[in-house]
């Protein structure tokens, strides 16, 4: 098996880009930091985020998609991560995204998950894309609501519990908001 090439995606300010070894740090940081990582798994001590961001590597070879690390276009600087992602046993691609502190606030995460949707979309042939949501991320069910994404169901997720699935337009999608416009 050999790693595919990962697709760089570009916006007005961003670069969404391949994991790369000095991207562990900040992903770390995170991961350590139980207020912000709660939402997303965590607190993951120092280890199992390294095995998460190795496997986060891997789900691209495994199954043709993945996360990018958000960098600002200007600096290069790490912003976050966002992409799409489906671990064994779920039963469809989740579009996700995470926060470092200097890609908050600014509307970074939704420049750069509205880039991968449409990636996920318009290239990779994807036809439905969700959010699972942890109940009382309030920022995360925010930013999926702005990106156009509807709540749709409970979801119990095996490893974390109760989760919110947030559907997301359809690359269809008209603009009226229609129930037409969901997978």
């Amino acid at each position: 098996m050999q790693l595919p090439a990962i697709p760089q995606l570009e916006t007005e300010r961003l670069v969404l880009r391949g994991p790369e070894a000095a991207d562990f740090g900040p992903v770390a940081a995170f991961f350590a930091d139980e207020a912000r990582s709660w939402g997303f798994g965590g607190p993951l001590d120092r280890n199992e985020a390294w095995r998460w961001f190795t496997m986060s590597v891997g789900h691209w070879a495994m199954r043709g998609f993945g996360f990018w690390t958000i960098t600002c276009k200007q600096t290069g600087e790490p912003l976050g991560i966002t992409g799409v992602w489906q671990p064994e046993g779920w039963p469809e691609p989740e579009l996700g995204w995470v926060a470092f502190p200097a890609g908050e606030g600014r509307g970074i995460m939704s420049e750069a998950a509205l880039a991968a949707r449409t990636h996920a979309y318009e290239v990779m042939g994807l036809p439905a894309l969700c959010s699972n949501i942890f109940p009382g991320n309030t920022r995360s069910v925010a930013l999926a609501e702005r990106l156009g994404a509807v709540f749709e169901a409970e979801f119990d997720n095996p490893k974390h519990g109760r989760e919110l699935v947030y559907r997301h337009p359809a690359p269809e999608a008209p603009r009226d908001g229609g129930m037409e416009a969901y997978a």
